[in-house]
């Protein structure tokens, strides 16, 4: 059976409605949405509606619980403060404008789902605002799944999609024993599990400005990811009528970052 997963559409119409028409001519019906409903593009309630009328069950993404609680909500640190006034003012933006009842909905989206072995986050199983990058230790990816009990972790938030198989092997760890000098030498067997980020339907950063998202054929454990075209000359107009700021325009026109960066990615607030 096949099984599309969607992730960090960021209210970017054109993108979502390419991506779900895609989904519709590869005759899947089972649709997974991992958050970011809002955020970045220009029309946040279009987006939900899509969403809301579609069924497709959804978690709840870090924008999309900022909106629900607030600035605060996110504790991570912008790259510079010129990102952290263009993140806010593209918070207030969307706040402002999003309905009682796509706002209730965002607030009602749980934090992870779960089907079968394959759990679906938004960022990692530890917060929505945690980033699983591709480059990330072996051990410390294997333990976000394992944690998670689960055979597969489906994740977004970083907006570059990846499929990372963690094989089996074995470790060797030294453990001190408490209350004493001494430690014991333990071996553990790591089992096979994988991590497939789905990348960004609405806010591509992957190297091109096609959307992304992964289908997956549960039968044979095959990871497909998938790119669609769509009018994004649309949307960066959008944006700039908005009245939002116009980096994000560019930025989805490139289809990769910003060139402002932290040291530590890990830390970087995603609405930068």
């Amino acid at each position: 059976m096949a099984h599309a997963v969607i992730s960090c559409l960021h209210a970017n119409l054109a993108a979502v409605e390419a991506v779900l028409d895609d989904i519709d001519q590869q005759g899947i019906e089972t649709i997974t949405c991992l958050g970011d409903l809002v955020g970045y593009g220009p029309q946040p309630n279009e987006v939900v509606e899509l969403v809301r009328q579609r069924n497709i069950p959804t978690c709840q993404g870090c924008w999309d619980e900022d909106i629900i609680d607030g600035l605060n909500a996110c504790e991570c640190s912008y790259p510079s403060q010129l990102a952290e006034r263009r993140g806010h003012r593209a918070h207030h933006w969307a706040a402002e404008r999003i309905t009682k009842d796509n706002k209730d909905f965002l607030a009602g989206l749980p934090m992870t789902l779960r089907r079968g072995p394959f759990l679906f986050v938004h960022g990692s199983p530890n917060s929505q605002h945690e980033y699983l990058l591709p480059g990330m230790s072996a051990f410390a990816a294997l333990e976000r799944v394992e944690s998670a009990k689960a055979d597969t972790l489906f994740c977004g938030h970083t907006h570059q999609p990846y499929v990372r198989e963690l094989r089996d092997g074995s470790i060797r760890m030294k453990l001190e024993k408490p209350g004493t000098d001494q430690s014991v030498e333990q071996e553990i067997t790591l089992p096979i599990r994988r991590i497939v980020n789905a990348g960004s339907v609405g806010e591509p950063r992957h190297g091109n400005t096609h959307a992304t998202y992964v289908i997956h054929d549960e039968i044979n454990e095959k990871v497909i990811i998938r790119e669609v075209q769509y009018d994004v000359a649309k949307t960066c107009q959008a944006i700039i009528e908005q009245g939002l700021p116009e980096v994000f325009a560019w930025r989805l026109s490139h289809g990769f970052e910003y060139a402002e960066r932290a040291d530590d990615a890990d830390h970087v607030c995603e609405r930068s």
